[in-house]
């Protein structure tokens, strides 16, 4: 997984309330287990026509917000089912953070494992953020994991918290994999320990 330290760039602002995982990537894309090749399907139905050209009114079909690593979401962002292929698809798209006043236990704890940094803001604080993103590319957001704090073109700072384990792991690059990985040395130490007291196992 990569560290995550810093993002600045253009926001998408995406205000519907209750956007669940069936619309971040419908069923029919699941059968892979793969988890590169998702971001051409994320938001698949809102973001292509019946017939498979581009919905030039959604927006991360936009100019300005085609390359975007940050989404300003609506309330209850990722609710539905428990599909890990949701942040898989977001994160292959490029999509970093995710901001909103709130989103799904499960997504929730799934994007922190596929190294994507989701960020609650009270209702206020999202308004600023929504009214900067829909401001385009001349708008430049910067989200700073660190210190916890969004930036947004203005210049306005708005502080978050993050639970500092979580933290810990993004800004380190460390998955489930590498978080075991760190303890090499006390499996070295137990493995050696065991085969001398269990030498015929």
């Amino acid at each position: 997984m990569e560290k995550f330290e810093k993002v600045h760039g253009v926001a998408a602002p995406m205000p519907l309330i209750n956007i669940d995982t069936d619309m971040i990537i419908p069923k029919v894309h699941l059968k892979t287990i793969k988890r590169s090749g998702l971001g051409v399907v994320l938001f698949d139905e809102m973001r292509y026509h019946d017939h498979g050209g581009e919905n030039e009114e959604f927006v991360l079909n936009k100019p300005a917000y085609r390359a975007t690593e940050i989404l300003v979401a609506g309330d209850n962002f990722g609710c539905g089912s428990s599909r890990e292929h949701a942040p898989w698809a977001i994160k292959d798209f490029g999509i970093k953070v995710v901001i909103s006043t709130s989103f799904a236990d499960i997504f929730f704890n799934n994007c922190f494992k596929n190294g994507i940094l989701p960020i609650v803001v009270e209702e206020e604080h999202h308004a600023v953020l929504m009214e900067d993103a829909h401001k385009g590319e001349n708008a430049r957001m910067t989200v700073h994991l660190e210190d916890q704090q969004i930036t947004t073109s203005d210049g306005v700072v708005i502080a978050f918290e993050v639970d500092p384990h979580r933290k810990h792991c993004l800004l380190n690059g460390l998955d489930d994999i590498g978080l075991t990985m760190e303890k090499d040395h006390h499996i070295d130490k137990f493995e050696d320990h065991a085969s001398q007291a269990r030498p015929w196992v």
